[in-house]
Formats: C-alpha cells, sequence, structure tokens
C-alpha cells in the first residue's frame, strides 16, 4: 500500500487557514526557500536530528546502528550523517533525546483516521485539515488525491498549502475535494525567485492563473521578507499580477518573516544564513496591507 512521509501532524493550528486546524506536514519539497523554517522537510528521504548539545557521549547509539553511522572518538560521540539512513534505530535507545527522526510513513487511510479524531474542534471553529509541508503537491498523486477525497467524504473542510511548483495536472485531479488553496508568492522576478528559492516562478505563475480559471477558492499568502521582497515595489507587482490576470482571492496574507526555526538548521548539519533576511517593521507590514485594500483587495491581513 502506498505510503507518504509526514514529519508532523499538528493539531489545533490556527495558523493555517481558518478555524481550528489539524495541519498535516509532508517531507519532501522541490524549493529550497532560504528562509525556511521547516528545514526538515525539505529532503524527500527520512532525517535524523541530533542535537550535540544534549549528547552525554555514553555510546549507546553506536550498536543500534546498521550503517556505522556513529563512532567514540578520544570520548566524543561523532555522527557521520553520510552513513545515516534514517532508520530511526538509534532514537529509540538514547535517553537524553539527543536523536529524533524526522519523518514517519502513512497511508491515505491512516491519515483520514488521524484527522477525524479532531471533528469536533473543527465543527466548533469552521476549521478542518490543512495539508503542507514541504510541498503537499510533490506527493505521489496515489495518495494525494484519496487522501483528499476521503477527507472530503468524512465532511472535513480541506485547505491545500503549497508553492504552485507542480504539474496542473495534479491540482486538477484533486479540485473536485479541496475547499481552498493557500497559494505563495515569493517574488515576481523570475531571476529573483530563483536566487532565493532555487527555482524560477513560471509553472507557479500558470498555475496560479489556470486555478483562479478554474473557479478555486484561493488564498493568497506572501512571505515579506526584509531584503528579499519586503518593499513597495514587489508589492505592486503582485498587485498587477492579480489584477491583469483577472485574479480575486478571497484573501491576501502578508506573513512577515521570523527566524524561530534557525535552530533546527545546525542539528541537521545545514547553514542557516539570516544575515541577508530581516523582520520587516510593524510600519512596513501596514503599508503593504494599504497597498492591498486600496487596490481593491479589501481582505488584507498581516498573517493568517
Amino acid at each position: 500500500m502506498k505510503t507518504a512521509v509526514v514529519t508532523n501532524i499538528q493539531r489545533y493550528s490556527t495558523h493555517d487557514g481558518d478555524g481550528v486546524r489539524t495541519t498535516i506536514f509532508f517531507k519532501g519539497c522541490p524549493l529550497s526557500c532560504r528562509w525556511c523554517h521547516n528545514p526538515e522537510s525539505q529532503d524527500f528521504r527520512k532525517e535524523l536530528f541530533f542535537y550535540d548539545n544534549k549528547c552525554k557521549n555514553c555510546g549507546g547509539c553506536i550498536p543500534r546502528c546498521p550503517s556505522g553511522a556513529n563512532v567514540l572518538e578520544e570520548g566524543k560521540l561523532c555522527f557521520d550523517r553520510s552513513k545515516c539512513t534514517g532508520c530511526g534505530n538509534c532514537t529509540d535507545w538514547c535517553i537524553y533525546e539527543a536523536r529524533e527522526l524526522a519523518g514517519k510513513d502513512y497511508t491515505a487511510e491512516q491519515l483520514v483516521k488521524e484527522a477525524k479524531k479532531d471533528r469536533i474542534f473543527y465543527e466548533q471553529s469552521g476549521g478542518g485539515v490543512t495539508l503542507s509541508g514541504g510541498e503537499v503537491m510533490s506527493q505521489d498523486i496515489e495518495i494525494l488525491e484519496p487522501l483528499c477525497r476521503g477527507l472530503h467524504r468524512e465532511g472535513l473542510s480541506v485547505f491545500i498549502d503549497t508553492c504552485g511548483f507542480a504539474p496542473y495536472e495534479k491540482y486538477e485531479k484533486i479540485l473536485p475535494y479541496v475547499d481552498t488553496f493557500l497559494y505563495d508568492i515569493k517574488a515576481m522576478d523570475s531571476a529573483v525567485h530563483k536566487e532565493w528559492t532555487g527555482v524560477d516562478n513560471a509553472l507557479i505563475l500558470e498555475n496560479l492563473k489556470k486555478l483562479s480559471a478554474a473557479g478555486a477558492n484561493i488564498y493568497i499568502r506572501i512571505p515579506t521578507i526584509g531584503g528579499v521582497n519586503a518593499n513597495e515595489g514587489f508589492m505592486q507587482q503582485v498587485i498587477a499580477f492579480l489584477t491583469e490576470n483577472n485574479i480575486h482571492p478571497a484573501q491576501v496574507n502578508l506573513l512577515p518573516y521570523h527566524n524561530y526555526g534557525r535552530n533546527k538548521y545546525a542539528s541537521l548539519a545545514k547553514e542557516y544564513d539570516d544575515a541577508s533576511m530581516q523582520v520587516p517593521s510593524d510600519e512596513q507590514m501596514e503599508q503593504f496591507k494599504n497597498m492591498f485594500i486600496n487596490s481593491g483587495f479589501t481582505k488584507t491581513n498581516i498573517g493568517g
């Protein structure tokens, strides 16, 4: 049976769509945004968080690793990440919680079952289930389509949080089961988009136009980052694109940058260069919000 790798099932979420939601974070993303606060969701493979500050160099993980990724050198535990297969054996034996596996296999049926546990919270708040990542649209359609269909049959609201970088045929297959797409716009200039995310934005913008023409309910989400796109010129470009292509999002959400996920990078042996990215001021965020409102996008919010 087909499975997908999920990094987290976050319950009682209020930042991933309407109401109280259960957000399912899938592992794997075709983008590598330099500000990503979920770096464990970028790689499609399971990965190991190694918290060096918690490790007591006891060596208990060494015999549990079938690939020999752990060795003691002069009393210091050394972890060779290149040998790690993500099996997770060592996590069960680490009493100091210095190791944590990012990624667990789920079938579509298992995910529907997990989501149903929180039905009472959805009913009371107008919430539901948000499929996020990583990039949920990069998952196998043989998992994604039955998952969306199963949630829809249960009467659960389905939101898709997407960067837009996936074949449009995938969006078409799940469109009948999706209530809202939370659609990211990160940069309008293709070269700038590639510099900061690793890919250009041609497919992303084309998919947005197609989804809008198909009648999808869309919330535009703009990660707003000082040094990247927190400027009037970029915001005006977004407004012009939406207007010229007759795209009428139900909401525009401006999401101010934060670096809360920076500590995850060290535990995954990844670098995080936040020197070139800044938190925009409250005044800037209000200015950008007013730009959209004054251009006819009256349901524009900071956050969401």
